[in-house]
C-alpha cells in the first residue's frame, strides 16, 4: 500500500510537470505568431520604424518629386515683358534686343496652315489670333488642329470681330470668354494672348482680360489691308525696310493670300536685316491696362 502512494505521488509530479511545459511552447508559439503578424503588416503598409523600405534600404529623400521638378524646370523664363505704350517687346536682363515677334491675325481663313508651316520651316514661332467664324466648323477646326501642330500660339481675336468700343460690356465679355471657351474645347489650351479687333480696346475689355489671366497687344505695324500692299513683293518689301522696324518690333500680318506669298521673303528679310524672333512663351503675362 505504502508503494502505490509513492508511485502514485511519484507519477502525478511527472504528469504536472508535462503539463507545465506543454503550456510554456504554446505560449511561445502563439507569442512568434503574433510577432510575425505585425512584421508582416508593418511590410505592406511601409511602416518600418527605422524608416527604411521593406527591402531595408533607406528612402530617397527625392522620391516622389521628380514630376514636380520637372514641371518648374520646363516652365520657360519671360524674356521679354510687352511695353504698353508702343505695344513693343524689351528684353528682360540680357535678352537679345535685336529680336521681333510675329503676329498673323484673322485666322485660320485660307492660308493660316499653309503660312504656320512656312514659319515653323524657317525656324519661327508666331502667335495665330484667330476668330470664331473660322473655326465654327470641322475644317476650321482641322485648320486650328494643324497650326497648333506646327508649334504655333493661338491668341484670341474675338468671336465676331467687333468694334469692341460700340458694343455693351456683357458683350465685350462674351466676345473673349466664349472664344476661349470654343478654343479650349478643339485644342485642350485656353488662351493666353488677347488682340482687340482694330486696336479697340475698352476698359471692360481690360477688365475681363485681368480675370482671364490674359495678356492684351496690339501691334507696332503692318500694312498688308492697305490697297498697294496687296501685292506679295510691295508688302515684303515694306514690311523689312519700313522706318517703324526697330528692336522688339510687334508685327501684325494677316490671312491673305498675298502675305501668304511674301511671308516667306519677309522672314528671310528680317533675318538678313540681323533680328531673332520672340518666342510667344518667353513673353511675360502681366495686367497690360489702358
Amino acid at each position: 500500500m505504502g508503494k502505490c502512494k509513492g508511485l502514485l505521488f511519484v507519477f502525478s509530479t511527472v504528469f504536472t510537470l508535462l503539463l507545465a511545459s506543454c503550456q510554456q511552447i504554446a505560449e511561445d508559439v502563439n507569442t512568434n505568431d503574433g510577432q510575425s503578424l505585425e512584421a508582416e503588416e508593418d511590410v505592406k503598409s511601409g511602416s518600418h520604424e527605422d524608416g527604411g523600405d521593406a527591402d531595408g534600404e533607406d528612402p530617397d529623400p527625392a522620391a516622389g518629386t521628380s514630376d514636380e521638378e520637372e514641371k518648374v524646370e520646363g516652365e520657360p523664363t519671360p524674356s521679354y515683358t510687352l511695353n504698353e505704350n508702343n505695344w513693343s517687346l524689351e528684353p528682360i536682363d540680357d535678352s537679345p534686343e535685336e529680336a521681333v515677334l510675329i503676329t498673323i491675325d484673322d485666322t485660320p481663313d485660307e492660308y493660316g496652315p499653309e503660312m504656320a508651316e512656312t514659319l515653323h520651316d524657317l525656324g519661327v514661332t508666331a502667335i495665330f489670333f484667330v476668330n470664331h467664324h473660322f473655326i465654327n466648323d470641322e475644317k476650321g477646326e482641322e485648320q486650328l488642329l494643324e497650326i497648333m501642330d506646327y508649334g504655333h500660339e493661338i491668341g484670341n481675336h474675338t468671336m465676331s470681330h467687333p468694334n469692341l468700343q460700340e458694343i455693351s460690356k456683357k458683350e465685350v465679355e462674351e466676345e473673349i470668354v466664349l472664344l476661349n471657351d470654343e478654343v479650349e474645347r478643339i485644342t485642350g489650351e485656353r488662351p493666353t494672348f488677347f488682340r482687340a479687333p482694330h486696336g479697340a480696346n475698352t476698359k471692360r475689355s481690360w477688365e475681363v482680360l485681368e480675370d482671364e489671366g490674359m495678356l492684351g497687344m496690339n501691334w507696332t505695324y503692318g500694312f498688308d489691308w492697305e490697297e498697294e500692299y496687296t501685292d506679295a513683293e510691295a508688302l515684303a518689301e515694306v514690311m523689312v525696310e519700313t522706318e517703324y522696324l526697330g528692336n522688339g518690333a510687334n508685327i501684325l500680318m494677316h490671312d491673305r493670300e498675298w502675305t501668304n506669298k511674301a511671308l516667306k521673303d519677309i522672314i528671310e528679310g528680317l533675318v538678313d536685316e540681323g533680328y531673332e524672333f520672340i518666342e510667344p512663351s518667353e513673353i511675360k503675362l502681366e495686367k497690360v491696362s489702358e
